[in-house]
């Protein structure tokens, strides 16, 4: 999603830097360039420790040593009236990115991906107690010094509103993919499928992190009920928190059906979505507000339908019932999500009807092109020159 926005600003005109570490996701060991240009991009990679993200604690020294690094970089760089764009991750990070723009008389966004400490309550990693609430008032003052507040979901927006950010700063804008990137792939053109064995098979698939915030138990659950049915397969593509875990779990109940694979290359993501005849996403309904499965525009891109684990009222469950392309079913109910894939599996019309709705729903407001006018439009009516 950075990549995406940086690159298509830079290509408006805007002057664009950002500040990452030079590790690499999934892969601690690897050091990029301390300072690269990418597509007009100036890229800044701060030093930090490096633990990885296997374990809590070593992921939080890596935290540590980012932020003091980024601090004082943004202390170095900055300039006044430049407008500093804050992710969330790693978590509070618009706390320090604040506290510098305030400093140097810079322009603050805070880019919400996810809501902390609310994630970290809820997901049982973070007690709701007198800590908890002098992080949420920590980011409470980030949000309010900003300029903008942008939210990735309408439930995410309320959620800000209810904190007493002020309804003026926040707007909304969804997550996206790239149309560049990602386009339908017919089955019996798809190279994919023939390498992984799955020609003449109907795959449910899942794509990308299998985190704290999703459960496995109910596709699981759906896999065993399918198992005596050799068309078919349930395909985990990427990696996770849950995939190891998934991992054992599914080969302790002998699921054969169930198969796994390492996260693709960019340049085969169109195909590696177009792999599944139904995608599968989840979300924990305690997240809803919090969190934004992004995996459902790249699915939508891929021109696939998609069943939803989670929250019926809640962001994609509302996005899958206004696309057309999908449904949802309540985590725990392996017998509808079972159904589900049934009816889906013995109706192929209709499963490339839903396809073709997806598509459309995508090309009509989630493309990279749409969220970078949007991002464009933001920067301008914020600059003191506009």
């Amino acid at each position: 999603m950075l990549s995406d926005a940086c690159f298509a600003l830079a290509a408006r005109g805007f002057r664009i830097a950002v500040v990452t570490s030079r590790s690499a996701y999934d892969s601690p060991d690897l050091r990029l360039p301390a300072h690269e240009v990418i597509n007009g991009v100036e890229v800044h990679r701060v030093w930090t420790t490096r633990f990885g993200r296997n374990a809590l604690a070593g992921r939080a020294c890596d935290y540590l040593s980012f932020y003091l690094s980024t601090f004082w970089l943004l202390l170095w760089m900055a300039r006044r009236q430049d407008v500093l764009v804050a992710k969330t991750d790693p978590p509070l990070l618009g706390v320090l990115v604040a506290a510098a723009a305030r400093v140097k008389g810079a322009r603050l966004v805070n880019w919400l991906q996810d809501v902390f400490p609310e994630v970290a309550i809820r997901l049982g990693v973070l007690r709701d107690g007198p800590a908890a609430r002098v992080l949420r008032g920590c980011r409470n003052w980030s949000l309010r010094r900003a300029c903008r507040n942008v939210a990735i979901g309408a439930r995410m927006a309320a959620l800000l509103e209810a904190e007493g950010v002020p309804p003026s700063s926040i707007q909304i804008i969804q997550n996206w993919a790239d149309a560049g990137l990602i386009s339908p792939v017919d089955a019996a053109e798809n190279p994919l499928r023939q390498a992984w064995g799955l020609v003449g098979k109907f795959v449910v698939g899942y794509s990308g992190n299998l985190g704290r915030a999703h459960e496995f138990d109910t596709m699981l659950g759906a896999a065993e009920a399918l198992l005596d049915e050799p068309s078919v397969v349930f395909l985990f593509i990427g990696g996770g928190h849950g995939n190891q875990q998934l991992r054992a779990v599914a080969s302790a109940r002998g699921l054969s059906n169930v198969q796994f694979m390492p996260y693709q290359p960019q340049a085969l993501l169109g195909q590696s979505l177009s792999v599944p005849d139904v995608h599968l996403v989840s979300l924990l309904p305690a997240m809803e507000g919090l969190i934004v499965p992004s995996k459902i525009y790249g699915i939508a891109a891929a021109g696939r339908p998609a069943i939803f684990i989670g929250d019926p009222a809640g962001e994609v469950a509302t996005q899958l019932n206004t696309g057309g392309f999908g449904l949802s079913v309540q985590p725990g109910d392996s017998q509808a999500l079972t159904a589900a894939i049934r009816a889906l599996q013995r109706a192929p019309e209709m499963c490339r009807e839903q396809g073709r709705r997806a598509r459309a729903f995508f090309e009509q407001g989630q493309t990279s092109e749409h969220a970078a006018e949007r991002w464009a439009r933001l920067l301008t009516a914020i600059s003191p020159l506009a």
